[in-house]
């Protein structure tokens, strides 16, 4: 049996989808620890993980880049801010790997200094991705513009001339700081930033149809396991079992990126109407007021998994976490994306039939309103694409796909990379 280091960064939205994954693997008689922020340290140890917190070096941009992250044009500026604590990944995973001696190592793609020095060191190690896969495809739009897919030959005319820029303007903000950190451990420059999928053993994608689009030529290192929702155990307020009108459940981030409008305009578009509406706001908690009525109900958290099995619809911030785990459970979506990859998650819930997308620059009270009466109209086709994935089982094609990672790699399990005992 083999010992697993999953190293994540701060993010809790990085972290949770690992969770009935590793699991999983403790099941099939692995070892497993993970490395991630000390806010969710005892959550984990809870659920059944080995687990220690980021080096406080690592933690110094553990919000960095949210306030860029809203903002349209900012994409360089929030990359550099995450390009920033790669040096202090680099000796946090040092750390880990010296005090955990694993097998194998799962790095999350956003922990660039981590994936570099597992590049470097030697061991097995997987890419963990708890989002889109933004690698290029004929039929796939370019990445980050939530663009329809071309279905026309002047779509994908349109296609063959955006990809590459899009790949330039992620190559400017990304490849200076991913090729000062492998200088650092001697290894040879990227030329484009798709270059980070090509490098390690395995790229384990925790998505999958209908969120992802089909794929039809994915290299042959990539897994596409689907996502595998987890939350902390928890009921959820009383209140949510209380007869009366449907809930709406509303989300900000929990990666602090500045979308407190969301609530405040969901909360002044809802109030007094027939809904109950629990708004979840998360590190924007204490940050914003809202509208005051007595069906809006206002929390920092609240589980998910307990809201959703009460709500009608979800209003959200496009994070792929919500997304997934509210198109299992067969909860139609209003998608509201401020930056980061949520512009591409927002137009996949609308190709996939299960919700409508309302841009963050567009929310106006007669707008969400107007989305609200939409998505709902959505709820049979998303109890369709519930049922339809009732059938996977991705915590366990998470495990399989670690497994094949841990058997193809056995003949170095012994030696100077790996643990000899």
């Amino acid at each position: 049996m083999a010992r697993i280091l999953a190293y994540t960064p701060p993010a809790t939205g990085h972290a949770f989808p690992l969770v009935s994954g590793l699991l999983t693997l403790q099941r099939y008689g692995h070892t497993v620890h993970v490395r991630t922020s000390p806010r969710i340290v005892d959550v984990l140890r809870r659920a059944g993980l080995e687990t220690s917190a980021l080096g406080p070096d690592v933690l110094g941009s553990e919000s960095d880049n949210g306030a860029a992250a809203g903002k349209p044009g900012q994409l360089a500026t929030g990359l550099q801010e995450v390009l920033r604590r790669g040096s202090a990944e680099m000796a946090d995973l040092d750390a880990a790997v010296g005090a955990v001696r694993p097998d194998v190592l799962l790095v999350d793609g956003m922990a660039y200094g981590a994936l570099t020095r597992a590049e470097a060191g030697g061991l097995p190690w997987a890419l963990t991705l708890p989002s889109l896969l933004p690698m290029r495809e004929p039929g796939i739009p370019p990445y980050s513009l939530g663009m329809r897919p071309a279905r026309t030959p002047i779509g994908r005319a349109r296609d063959a001339v955006l990809w590459p820029i899009v790949e330039r303007a992620f190559g400017r903000a990304l490849l200076p700081g991913i090729n000062g950190l492998r200088r650092e451990v001697g290894l040879p420059a990227f030329t484009s930033p798709l270059d980070v999928y090509n490098t390690p053993n395995l790229v384990i994608a925790m998505t999958g149809e209908p969120i992802e689009y089909r794929r039809h030529r994915l290299p042959g290192n990539v897994r596409m396991v689907g996502f595998q929702p987890w939350d902390p155990p928890a009921p959820g307020p009383d209140y949510l079992r209380q007869a009366g009108d449907p809930w709406i459940l509303v989300t900000c981030s929990t990666d602090y990126q500045g979308d407190e409008s969301l609530a405040q305009v969901v909360a002044a578009a809802l109030a007094g109407r027939p809904y109950r509406v629990l708004i979840t706001l998360a590190d924007s908690y204490g940050r914003v007021d809202l509208p005051t009525a007595p069906n809006i109900f206002v929390e920092r958290f609240a589980p998910h998994a307990a809201a959703l099995q009460h709500a009608a619809l979800v209003i959200t911030h496009s994070g792929m976490g919500i997304v997934g785990k509210a198109t299992r459970a067969g909860v139609p979506v209003v998608a509201v994306p401020f930056g980061r990859d949520q512009p591409e998650i927002a137009r996949r819930v609308v190709e996939a039939g299960t919700g409508v997308r309302l841009p963050a620059a567009r929310l106006t009270t007669e707008r969400v309103r107007t989305a609200v009466r939409s998505a709902v109209a959505l709820q049979p086709r998303a109890a369709q694409v519930a049922a339809r994935l009732a059938l996977t089982d991705p915590a366990t094609d998470f495990a399989d796909a670690v497994s094949e990672l841990i058997t193809s790699a056995r003949p170095t399990l012994i030696g100077p990379a790996g643990r000899s005992d």
